[in-house]
């Protein structure tokens, strides 16, 4: 086997491993966004921690790592399966980044940009989902988790190839997995509501 397809999958999960809102935090305002609010490096605790600017800026950034793994995979010429491979890999770097021991995000906007890319309805309907959950109830978590736990159904639906349909309902798990804490502040009551400020 030539050893394109492995290389295409180390590079995503090393470009889904740059912290970008811990680099914009530290490196434009002097905050290690890590120690405030939940320690997430994803753009909602960016967006508490440090405002819209910042995190707009870790939304795209994040998001690109996603289709950056898509568009190496494509132009390698790799059919669907590497593809869902890299696209696993750049959300893995994500949530558990080498750079940062491992201590990642929760790869929600990571997974949209894998998505957005190799499926573009689904991608749309990701965005759609997560918007009018966050209106319904101004939970980001609650609309991360249903808006990803939506796409396996969707890349079905849409007759997307099966690796595509399997690599979604992985990232669905990945985000309940990685929302656990959440769940449990929503399950008290406690979990902070969409834009609320924490320093």
């Amino acid at each position: 086997m030539s050893p394109q397809p492995l290389l295409v999958v180390v590079l995503s999960y090393l470009v889904g491993s740059i912290p970008f809102g811990v680099i914009l935090g530290s490196r434009l305002a002097g905050v290690d966004i890590r120690k405030y609010g939940s320690g997430n490096t994803g753009a909602t605790n960016v967006l508490r921690t440090l405002g819209f600017p910042f995190a707009a800026s870790t939304f795209v950034l994040d998001t690109l790592k996603g289709a950056s793994a898509v568009w190496m995979a494509r132009l390698a010429g790799l059919g669907p399966g590497w593809t869902a491979a890299a696209g696993a890999a750049a959300v893995a770097g994500h949530n558990w980044p080498v750079w940062l021991r491992f201590r990642g995000g929760k790869g929600i906007a990571t997974t949209f940009g894998f998505v957005l890319l190799a499926m573009p309805p689904v991608g749309a309907m990701l965005a759609v989902v997560w918007v009018a959950v966050v209106a319904a109830c101004r939970y980001a978590s609650v609309a991360s988790m249903v808006g990803v736990a939506a796409t396996p159904f969707a890349a079905l639906l849409g007759g997307y190839p099966r690796e595509y349909v399997a690599v979604c309902a992985l990232f669905a798990l990945s985000a309940v997995i990685r929302h656990r804490s959440n769940i449990r502040r929503l399950l008290s009551n406690t979990e902070n509501k969409f834009g609320v400020k924490l320093r």
